[in-house]
């Protein structure tokens, strides 16, 4: 029988038992024990995670999949096959555990997702800025249980913040006006019992500019795709709407107009 060839990533190498795999894309740490999950995967196997390398061994049929009962209606069913998995990887702040049979169903899914406390930020302020970059308004960051009362008082200070209107020709020549607002997020180090980390860890803060199309703009406009009707970007250092927005069109196929009074 012509063992199948086991694949992790794009850059995998198998000698004998072993595949190796690297990808400077991924940070990942842990060890995963699995026993495989039917016929369209091979068999069991151990896994290593170091940052960005991945070890995976071959190993003897020690670990069987498991077989679930899939309740459809009361009359109704069937069993299903699936990977049981047994261990932990660890990345960009997330521990993932799994001690039993992945099913891919939260109902009977043996997997759990923690985060971890000090590697993570605290949304903490939400601020809106005018037309000359002044301050308009500044919410704290939303509290558990009142995240709907603060995306809507959030909504309503945008509609009410002073907006800077431009003019500029799409690119098939139409012309289009765009109305921007300047929001600023900020976030500080630490959850829970690690928010004294903020202490010793520079805030992490995003200024975006806010683009409201009064038409739909862009190569798939008209289409069932439709075009962009409203996104934002992320703002340089010093940059204030007309600054950003030019930099917008320089690198869109758009040619900036003019400031509407």
């Amino acid at each position: 029988m012509t063992r199948r060839i086991r694949r992790w990533g794009d850059n995998d190498r198998h000698f004998g038992p072993f595949t190796y795999s690297a990808d400077s894309r991924s940070r990942l740490f842990g060890v995963m024990l699995g026993s495989g999950g039917g016929d369209d995967y091979p068999g069991a196997f151990i896994r290593f995670h170091a940052f960005t390398h991945t070890l995976i061994l071959e190993i003897p049929a020690i670990l069987k999949p498991a077989r679930v009962w899939v309740d459809k209606t009361p009359s109704l069913g069937y069993w299903g096959q699936y990977a049981r998995q047994y261990g932990f990887t660890a990345t960009e702040g997330a521990l993932h555990v799994h001690y039993g049979p992945q099913t891919n169903d939260s109902t009977t899914d043996h997997s759990r997702c923690l985060f971890i406390p000090w590697t993570q930020w605290r949304h903490v302020r939400t601020s809106l800025y005018g037309i000359d970059g002044g301050h308009v308004w500044t919410a704290s960051g939303a509290r558990k249980g009142d995240g709907f009362a603060r995306w809507e008082e959030t909504r309503k200070a945008r509609d009410a913040c002073p907006a800077a209107k431009f003019e500029f020709d799409d690119f098939d020549g139409e012309r289009i006006t765009v109305a921007t607002r300047i929001e600023e997020r900020e976030w500080l180090a630490g959850t829970g019992w690690f928010r004294w980390l903020s202490i010793f860890r520079k805030p992490k803060v995003s200024r975006s500019l806010d683009l409201a199309f009064l038409k739909e703009t862009g190569p798939k406009k008209g289409s069932w795709k439709g075009g962009t009707v409203g996104h934002s970007i992320e703002m340089l250092p010093g940059e204030l709407h007309e600054a950003a927005f030019r930099r917008y069109c320089a690198g869109r196929a758009m040619t900036f107009v003019g400031r509407i009074a």
